[in-house]
């Protein structure tokens, strides 16, 4: 039996505490939903932000990444890795809360070793191929848009039924004392799964839109229904010609974009970068760099979709 447990101490010991709360007028706006009644009223800070030359910092790409091996057969290539929130010592070390994104890729008719996760779970979501999971006497089959959740102490393995390569982009998410873990794993198909509706209305959002002017948003586990550190999982697509709604997020807060399919613009503090499936940011947490993101594709070209999480504690561990 392969037992994989935490390498790393777990920043995050107690639940993650709800999101900030709206800021007042004229105010860094809040997280999530619509934060200005329209484009005219959105507010950009008069300070400059301080990291601006060392955006790169906050980028990774599992393209750029040396491979290893997880669970006996299961090649994983890392995206972003534990780091610092506002300091990053090197690209994609950002993280101190979630323990890792990364890209993994089972090979046809490969099978993992049976494994037990110790101090973490694992959020699997398929982009290729097709395959199975199996623990504790139940076996459910893995596809394109399946996302599953694997629990801290279940005994797991993963199969690759198909002829082709199994891939999946996982996340990395520590446990801490008195977490109580599903007893089993569970899968979802993003495919069955509506998507979410705004929070705040707004004449700015449009048709099918969960919020920031364009995300349209499938919401696949957060801390009410199995996730431990992080504080929720979930797809974001932006229709050809869109852009989310800048904003900035607070210390404490990390949120990740990664591409998975289409390519864009990260709009990031004063800067633009060039976003491609594989590749993911995270926003420096200083409540003065803003972000958005841009689907320049022509009218009727398919959306770009990325996978998202995130975690706040509103509390950052690292020293201003």
């Amino acid at each position: 039996m392969f037992c994989f447990a935490a390498t790393r101490p777990v920043s995050a010991q107690t639940p993650p505490a709800p999101s900030a709360p709206a800021a007042a007028p004229g105010q860094a706006p809040h997280v999530g939903g619509n934060s200005f009644e329209g484009p005219k009223d959105v507010v950009y800070l008069p300070t400059r932000p301080p990291e601006d030359t060392r955006l790169n910092l906050y980028f990774g790409d599992w393209h750029d990444s040396e491979p290893h091996a997880m669970f006996g057969s299961l090649v994983v290539r890392d995206i972003l890795t534990p780091g610092d929130n506002l300091s990053p010592p090197f690209p994609g070390a950002v993280l101190e809360h979630a323990r890792f994104l990364s890209y993994a890729r089972l090979e046809a008719g490969a099978r993992t070793v049976p494994s037990t996760l110790k101090g973490l779970q694992i959020f699997f979501y398929v982009v290729e191929g097709e395959g199975k999971v199996s623990a504790g006497g139940k076996t459910e089959t893995i596809h394109k848009g399946s996302a599953l959740l694997m629990p801290e102490g279940v005994e797991f393995t993963l199969d690759n039924t198909g002829e082709s390569q199994l891939t999946a982009y996982i996340i990395g998410d520590p446990t801490y004392p008195g977490f109580q873990p599903l007893s089993s794993f569970v899968v979802k198909d993003e495919a069955k799964l509506p998507h979410s509706k705004p929070a705040n209305d707004s004449p700015f959002t449009n048709p099918g839109a969960g919020g920031h002017w364009a995300h349209i948003t499938h919401g696949f586990f957060n801390n009410r229904n199995g996730l431990a550190s992080v504080g929720a999982i979930i797809t974001v697509e932006i229709l050809p010609m869109q852009l989310g709604e800048p904003h900035p997020h607070f210390p404490g807060h990390e949120e990740i974009w990664c591409e998975v399919e289409g390519k864009s613009l990260a709009f990031v503090g004063s800067q633009l970068r060039m976003q491609h499936p594989g590749q993911a940011y995270m926003l420096r947490p200083d409540n003065l760099t803003t972000h958005s993101n841009i689907n320049f594709a022509e009218p009727g070209d398919k959306p770009i979709k990325f996978l998202w999480f995130s975690t706040s504690t509103k509390v950052s561990t690292t020293p201003h």
